[in-house]
């Protein structure tokens, strides 16, 4: 990639008080560059497109009014901070972005000052800027601090709470709504009627803009008259449009909507906000994708994309994934049986559930960013007779143990998740790794857990736990595809399978895709003159106590695990060894958290889960 030109504009920005200092004339030209920066980026780099392209104007409108890191701003999500990130020293690295060592695609506090908060789960800045704007009020400070939240991110839970409890205060709290009518997938509920209706409103905006022009030239008493009435905005605003904002109910002071893409708009819009004295919402209107045609086409498509050509815009072929294998097989099973529902937290794409939904509409819900909520609809499904499937990254599924132990398994009501994302999750990072689900789901009661290691093995386990497993039966499996050198055999719904190798004394134990490269590193031992059987788990919660049995039997024990240590299958295995009075070597080679930006195969080389830390382990007695 080629570096800054030193004529450009960006390469004179290296902190916002640089942005402060150009001219306001060329603040388009700025952004135009920005435009062209990212997009060039992350053709090569992959990353989050349409959200960053939609927000450029608005980035450079906030970094022009406010004053980082006296001031904060938070990224709600985090999907659109690539500008940010630009505009805050890091250009000249940003051709890192989601590299290993490189930029995030995340905002990180340990990467930059001017990264207030980390973020990478939706709905959380208001609540996170609420309590920085409290602790910059009890420290004296006098600092602003914007939260900035998608309409999308606006339907979640957590967001209300903090709306809630924000409202209540006199901090210097502005909530910035970057409303571009879309998350990862359409909006739905409540929130989205809502701010259409307010987008709506052009009929009051239109007159208040009119009125207000009017009376300013009015000789000696305009100004003052209309000073009056802005104070009493909210009569106003009931009189001419009979209606006030759910915002305004909640105790914040409700601006706009105002066009996202119109910087001197933009500019003087904030600087209202800053003005007002109390929590502010300011409403902006952007285009998701703005100045790229295809992403503003396509928003979905360049919302994460791996790469893409920039002239034409196609993106390389999808192989196929665990992902795309689970949508083709729960539609399958849909056919069969008119009771399976499938359920998405805003991740309908994602999760591969499109052609469910477009198969089978009726029986498709896509409950918006609410993972809570979609699992007490499901166990509510599933005691209203309905077979109900919730597809869901191991990442987002964190937000629903409450809901999982006291709404589904003490009614032993019968759900399936679905969890995508399972395992080291390349190029998101910490806030992204599915390294914490077996833990947590280990410990609700009746919960029953498959790993498949194979797409074959996936189709087999999500019929077995729809069909033929009680309460809470989980399927989950990893990012991408499945791992090279993985054997061939038959796609069974057994609990575990034993590779035997004649004259063993150490045994592999592991689950899910590195099953592959545990029988890589058994062969290519077995090459240096060492047997090594392995033990392939296909259900790892409970566990059957025949593994246990046949692990007992080896010297040595090594388990292998794509997940956290703590409270892991490799200790809740190693337990079981133990009860049996096992007097041999067991160790547990796993993922110590936290998970770094990186690929897929150095994830699992740091963690020693490739075939040459496998080798290793085998090797070192």
């Amino acid at each position: 990639m080629n570096p800054l030109p030193e004529e450009s504009y960006l390469a004179r920005i290296h902190s916002p008080e640089d942005l402060r200092d150009l001219n306001k004339k060329e603040l388009p030209a700025l952004c135009e560059e920005l435009r062209e920066t990212l997009i060039r980026t992350v053709s090569h780099t992959g990353g989050h497109l349409s959200s960053n392209l939609g927000v450029v104007e608005l980035t450079v409108a906030l970094h022009r009014v406010f004053s980082l890191p006296h001031d904060c701003i938070v990224w709600d999500v985090g999907h659109q901070c690539y500008v940010h990130k630009l505009l805050t020293g890091r250009a000249d690295r940003f051709d890192t972005l989601r590299t290993e060592g490189g930029i995030s695609g995340f905002p990180r506090p340990c990467e930059s000052d001017y990264d207030s908060f980390i973020v990478g789960h939706s709905s959380t800045s208001i609540s996170a800027a609420n309590g920085i704007a409290k602790a910059k009020a009890l420290s004296g400070d006098d600092g602003y601090v914007v939260a900035v939240i998608g309409d999308g991110a606006l339907t979640g839970g957590l967001a209300y709470e903090g709306l809630s409890n924000a409202g209540r205060s006199s901090d210097r709290l502005i909530v910035v709504l970057n409303d571009n009518r879309m998350s990862i997938s359409r909006n739905v509920g409540f929130m989205a009627r809502h701010l259409t209706h307010l987008r709506s409103r052009a009929r009051y905006v239109r007159f208040k803009n009119r009125f207000g022009r009017f009376l300013n030239h009015v000789p000696l008493i305009g100004k003052p008259v209309n000073r009056l009435l802005m104070s009493a905005k909210a009569s106003l605003k009931a009189m001419i449009y009979h209606s006030s904002t759910m915002f305004e109910e909640m105790g914040f002071y409700y601006l706009g909507p105002v066009d996202g893409h119109n910087l001197d708009d933009l500019i003087r819009a904030l600087k209202t906000a800053r003005s007002i004295g109390k929590p502010v919402v300011l409403h902006t209107v952007t285009i998701k994708g703005q100045g790229y045609s295809y992403a503003m086409n396509s928003p979905d498509r360049f919302h994460g994309v791996s790469g893409f050509d920039v002239v034409t815009g196609k993106t390389p072929a999808s192989a196929p994934s665990f992902s795309s294998v689970f949508g083709e097989a729960v539609c399958e099973l849909a056919e069969e049986d008119e009771r399976i529902c499938a359920i998405t937290a805003a991740m309908k794409s994602g999760t591969c559930l499109q052609d469910f939904a477009a198969r089978f509409p009726e029986r498709f819900f896509d409950v918006g960013i609410a993972e809570e909520h979609a699992v007490t609809f499901a166990s509510g499904l599933a005691r209203g007779g309905r077979l109900p499937v919730f597809a869901v990254y191991s990442t987002f599924l964190q937000r629903s143990y409450d809901q999982l132990l006291n709404d589904t398994a003490i009614l032993g009501s019968h759900i399936v998740l679905a969890v995508d994302r399972a395992g080291i999750v390349p190029d998101d990072g910490e806030t992204h790794q599915g390294i914490f689900d077996v833990p947590f789901l280990t410990t609700i009661p009746g919960t029953t857990i498959y790993a498949p290691a194979s797409f074959a093995e996936l189709k087999v386990y999500l019929r077995r736990a729809l069909l033929d497993t009680p309460g809470i039966a989980v399927v989950r499996y990893p990012k991408g595809g499945e791992l090279p050198g993985l054997p061939e055999m038959p796609a069974e719904a057994k609990p575990y399978t034993l590779l035997r190798a004649e004259g063993a004394d150490t045994l592999l134990v592991t689950y899910g895709r590195i099953f592959a490269n545990a029988v890589q590193a058994a062969q290519e031992a077995a090459e240096k003159g060492r047997q090594v059987s392995v033990l392939k788990l296909g259900q790892i919660h409970p566990l059957d106590s025949g593994c246990i049995q046949a692990a007992s039997g080896y010297r040595r024990v090594l388990f292998f695990e794509e997940g956290s240590p703590a409270g892991g299958v490799g200790e809740h295995f190693g337990t079981q060894l133990s009860a049996r009075h096992y007097a041999g070597d067991y160790r547990i080679h796993a993922v110590e958290p936290f998970v770094s930006t990186c690929k897929t195969e150095a994830g699992l080389r740091h963690a020693g889960l490739d075939v040459d830390g496998m080798l290793r382990a085998i090797e070192t007695d």
